[in-house]
């Protein structure tokens, strides 16, 4: 399977739907040029923002057992990967492995890949396919300013423009 090239997120922090009262954890990419709000539960949002704010609690929450299971059974997480969306539904990755160079995918939900990727202090990644198709700009004039210059640049082009060194063949 040939690997999708990836854009790591991180996250900005959570926003709630103003017409449902739903969570959204944003993510932004390292340029701030675009941001993936993924609507979630209010039990995971309450998980992300624990970790966001380094808030303890006094038992383990699920992302904590997670977490611990993983680390107990002789694995560490990697990576999280938030590589497909489909009908409005996002799909996530956990990276696990292990000392020994064994390696394992686990399919999550994009909120419990999040919570458990700040927990384990590790990057978060997205496909371009998911950037493709559920990011938003968050720097409009940036974008217009770039789409105005690369009109110009276009109106600007010649024939002359275009050079090709060697011989050119021809079956005539």
């Amino acid at each position: 399977m040939e690997s999708l090239p990836l854009v790591e997120l991180y996250v900005m922090g959570i926003a709630l739907d103003t017409r449902t009262g739903t969570p959204i954890v944003v993510l932004n990419d390292q340029e701030n040029r675009r941001a993936l709000p993924i609507w979630i539960g209010t039990a995971e949002a309450s998980a992300i923002i624990r970790q966001l704010e380094d808030i303890k609690s006094a038992r383990p929450m699920t992302h904590d057992l997670l977490g611990n299971i993983v680390e107990t059974l002789g694995f560490s997480i990697t990576k999280i990967e938030i590589n497909d969306i489909n009908s409005d539904t996002y799909f996530a990755s956990v990276y696990l492995s292990n000392g020994e160079g064994t390696q394992h995918i686990i399919d999550a939900r994009p909120s419990d890949a999040i919570a458990l990727a700040l927990k384990a202090k590790v990057q978060i990644f997205a496909t371009a396919n998911v950037m493709a198709e559920g990011t938003i700009s968050t720097d409009q004039e940036r974008d217009e300013a770039e789409a105005e210059a690369f009109k110009n640049f276009l109106s600007n082009l010649k024939a002359s423009d275009f050079k090709f060194e060697g011989e050119i063949e021809s079956d005539q």
